[in-house]
């Protein structure tokens, strides 16, 4: 017994010596790739290659550590979630959620189909589609939340279709297994069904215990005054929904995201996010790691060419198939090309199913290879993507859709009326809305709303209001209506490096014209004032001043809240 002990104690000291090592290496080349303006996940994913069985095999596969780092993807879908309400979630729109279904059942087809010309056996095609219909969620969310981008059009897009792969890991799982096993369609139906079926019971489950339990263990466990107690609920609940979604054969990150959901209509949302900032770190970079390990560089070097050449066709086929997706949900070109680059890589998820379908025979130790080293070459490759996502969407948006864009101009609700000052509009969410709205108590102004969404064109022309639909960045664009006789620009939309391109695109051809831009964040003021703009209109210090007054109202006797 006692040799047992001892041996068992010396495994958990190889497997923390094992953590040490690859943290370090981590935090080592992680450092270098940031030194030198590059995403440290480069850093996380080359450490981990490093350190594997491919090469130094200083972290064997079986130590624990690829374990452990699986819930550094469940911690993040756990954070994302604290961010999204259901409410949230839904009005990420169609083109998303639908889109979401539409992309993965047409990269599956579509893989299949080329594997098929390729001379691969069908049912070994199907299992090579299910892998690569899949994107990662982590290196994607990670990057777009460092560039805070993930609250552009094609961040949100990107998000809600990831979250729907999260959703189709499950099926795909199920079926890969069933091919394996050599199930017939029907019982493949069946299987799909129960996965189904699970999936609304754990939804289920969840709402229920966020609507009757959580607010009562809250409000009598006195959460609030125990910061502690805070980040305890909060990894319970991260790890216990991972846990109870991969009891159910779910996917682990999916359960931790619904968690977060749970938590985020909390009035401690914002706190747990910041609270368990630190651990989510230390999981993230194990996951990437653990990611490289599966990486085999000498094989790679031998075949070189046949890695190039999947990688390529899978960046390229995947950011068309989501391309015209976004199109066909009428997304703008400019963000649908984003959005496609952005989830142009194979994710963790599809190195899974390779790892399923490996193990069932439906593909061999080649074929395998091939397909988890080309993974790891488009996720090196994912940061690089999402940097130029946007300008290189502005480019192909400028080059091919000239005439589409004019066509939309010209649907506009005729010129604007002599002798009436214009007034631009750009974007026409909840706050270009009420600016147009109290434009009508201005006759002697002539406004003009500026959108990238279909719909918010045609709620606009709804109104009454004259619209058009393109990018208010681009300086055809702003020719063509008139910036250079406008008196001023009224920009709404949340993202800041947009809002800075559109401030510098209007600065650029009308010094004169007044510029009064929204400022989501306090550390974006500066960006926007040097662009050009004339009022940076700071959201956080609006905010404060406002919680300022309110709370000066409720503390003073005899004096109403302001509205």
């Amino acid at each position: 017994m006692i040799l047992a002990a001892a041996a068992g104690h010396s495994e958990v000291w190889d497997v923390l010596v094992q953590l040490l090592v690859l943290l370090a290496s981590a935090l080592t080349i992680g450092m270098l790739f940031e030194r030198f303006g590059q995403s440290a996940i480069l850093g996380y994913l080359l450490a981990g290659m490093l350190l594997g069985p491919g090469v130094f095999d200083l972290v064997q596969e079986e130590s624990g550590v690829p374990v452990i780092a699986e819930l550094g993807v469940s911690m993040l879908l756990f954070a994302i979630g604290l961010e999204f309400s259901a409410r949230r979630l839904l009005g990420l729109g169609p083109a998303a959620i639908y889109g979401g279904t539409v992309q993965v059942t047409g990269t599956l087809g579509i893989a299949a189909l080329i594997c098929l010309l390729f001379g691969i056996e069908g049912k070994s095609a199907l299992a090579f589609g299910s892998a690569v219909a899949l994107s990662s969620t982590a290196c994607v969310l990670r990057v777009l939340t460092d560039r805070a981008e993930l609250e552009a059009v094609h961040g949100r897009t990107a998000l809600g279709i990831l979250l729907l792969q999260d959703v189709a890991v499950v099926p795909l799982v199920l079926f890969v297994t069933m091919l394996g096993g050599g199930g017939s369609i029907a019982e493949v139906g069946v299987g799909m069904l129960k996965a189904v079926g699970l999936i609304i019971g754990l939804v289920t489950g969840f709402f229920l215990l966020s609507k009757y339990v959580l607010p009562y263990v809250m409000r009598e466990l006195s959460l609030a005054r125990d910061r502690e107690l805070l980040v305890l609920l909060a990894v319970v609940l991260a790890i216990g929904s991972a846990l109870a979604a991969h009891e159910l054969e779910l996917s682990p990150a999916l359960g931790a995201f619904m968690a977060g959901m749970m938590l985020a209509e909390s009035p401690f949302a914002t706190q747990i996010r910041s609270d368990i900032g630190g651990l989510r770190i230390i999981f993230i970079t194990l996951f990437f790691a653990s990611v490289g390990m599966l990486g085999d560089p000498v094989w790679i070097a031998g075949n070189f060419i046949p890695v190039l050449g999947v990688t390529a066709l899978l960046l390229a086929g995947k950011a068309v198939i989501i391309t015209i997706v976004g199109l066909i949900f009428r997304l703008p070109l400019r963000h649908a090309f984003a959005a496609g680059l952005v989830l142009a890589q194979v994710g963790e998820f599809g190195v899974v199913i390779a790892g399923i379908a490996q193990s069932t025979a439906l593909v061999d130790d080649n074929l395998f290879r091939l397909l988890v080293s080309s993974t790891l070459v488009t996720l090196f490759l994912t940061p690089f993507l999402i940097r130029t996502a946007m300008p290189l969407g502005g480019k192909l948006e400028a080059l091919f859709n000239r005439r589409k864009q004019q066509d939309d101009q010209l649907e506009d609700h005729g010129e604007m009326k002599e002798g009436k000052d214009l007034v631009f509009i750009v974007g026409f969410g909840p706050s270009g809305q009420r600016v147009a709205e109290d434009l009508k108590n201005h006759p002697e102004v002539s406004p003009l709303v500026i959108d990238m969404r279909q719909k918010n064109i045609d709620l606009a022309r709804s109104m009454g209001h004259r619209a058009a639909l393109g990018d208010a960045g681009s300086v055809d664009f702003l020719i063509h209506h008139g910036i250079s006789h406008a008196r001023a620009i009224v920009v709404t939309i949340p993202d800041p490096r947009t809002s800075t391109r559109i401030v510098e695109s209007v600065r650029t051809l009308n010094e004169k014209v007044s510029i009064i831009v929204r400022a989501r964040y306090h550390m974006f003021v500066d960006d926007l004032e040097q662009a050009g703009a004339t009022i940076a209109v700071d959201e956080e210090y609006l905010t404060g001043q406002r919680l300022r007054e309110a709370m000066s109202a409720l503390l003073t006797p005899g004096v109403e809240e302001p509205q």
